[in-house]
This record gives structure tokens, C-alpha cells and sequence, in this order.
């Protein structure tokens, strides 16, 4: 079993090595003094190998001093299926409303939602974590990587183009 521990996230830096050369043939469409396509998967498959082996060296070392494994008598609650399918029909809601509503207001809302999902009951602080968080979104993906958001449709849209011009991304 302590092999098995150690071999996944082990299998997660090989897939992210594998992955990784399949990244240079999308720098091709790059802008001159931009960052290229290829550079975001790249970035996240670099994530993913060192956030895998992390784990891997953790289990390691877990299974070298015979310490607990993780998860075992940390005193978590049990999953809750009710809280598990609410996140995930959340999820499915932000996918489905995002070309309708916009990116903005649909991850303001998704922010909230989940928040007090999570248990987070304080009214300053989940509207402080939907400004920062939205606004921090809004930068990086229309300012940083130039990537078109969905503006929604209708008076959505103007919503949100009045959004971006408050920000100065427009």
C-alpha cells in the first residue's frame, strides 16, 4: 500500500513531463513582447509535477518513519453528499450561465455561493473575497493574458463593459 501511496503522485510528474513538450508548437502564434499560448500550460504542467512531487516526497518520508497516513485519525468530518452535490451543481451553473450572464457577475455570484457554502458567514468578508477576487480575475485574464471573456448577453453585457471601463480595462 505504501508503494501504491508513493507511485501516484509520482505518475503525476511522469504525465506532466510527457505532457510538457506538447506545449512548444503552440508558442508559434505568439505576439512579439507577449506571452505565448503555450506559456499558461506550461506553467500549470509545471504546477502539477511539483505540486505531485511534493506529495510523493511526503508519503515517502511518512512511510520511512512509520508515521499516520494522511487522512487517517486527523478528526475531518465526513463529506457531507448534500454540501458535495450543491459545489458541483454550482460548477455546472457557472459553466451554463457564464455566456449568458458574463464572466464577471457569474463568478462574482460563484464566489459568494460557494464561500457560504464552504461555511463562511460573514457578509464583509465574502464581499471583500468576490471584489478582490473578480477584480483580481478580470486583470489577469483580460490585461495579463489577453484571453476574451464571455460579456453575457443583453443588459448583462453592458453591465460588463461598464465594469471594464470602471477597472480601465478598455
Amino acid at each position: 500500500m505504501t508503494a501504491r501511496r508513493v507511485a501516484a503522485p509520482l505518475l503525476g510528474v511522469v504525465l506532466a513531463a510527457v505532457l510538457f513538450p506538447g506545449t512548444w508548437s503552440l508558442d508559434g502564434m505568439a505576439r512579439e513582447g507577449q506571452l505565448g499560448p503555450g506559456f499558461w500550460p506550461r506553467l500549470a504542467l509545471l504546477g502539477l509535477a511539483l505540486a505531485c512531487a511534493a506529495k510523493g516526497l511526503e508519503e515517502w518520508q511518512r512511510a520511512r518513519v512509520g508515521g499516520p497516513r494522511a487522512g487517517a485519525g486527523e478528526g475531518r468530518p465526513p463529506i457531507s453528499r448534500g454540501k458535495l452535490a450543491t459545489a458541483i451543481a454550482l460548477i455546472v451553473a457557472y459553466v451554463l450561465l457564464a455566456p449568458v450572464v458574463g464572466f464577471a457577475i457569474v463568478s462574482a455570484l460563484f464566489i459568494a455561493a460557494f464561500l457560504t457554502l464552504a461555511g463562511m458567514r460573514s457578509a464583509p468578508a465574502i464581499a471583500t473575497n468576490v471584489v478582490v477576487g473578480v477584480v483580481a480575475l478580470l486583470y489577469l485574464f483580460v490585461k495579463l493574458v489577453y484571453l476574451p471573456l464571455p460579456k453575457g448577453d443583453g443588459p448583462f453585457e453592458a453591465v460588463t463593459l461598464a465594469l471594464y471601463r470602471a477597472l480601465r480595462l478598455y
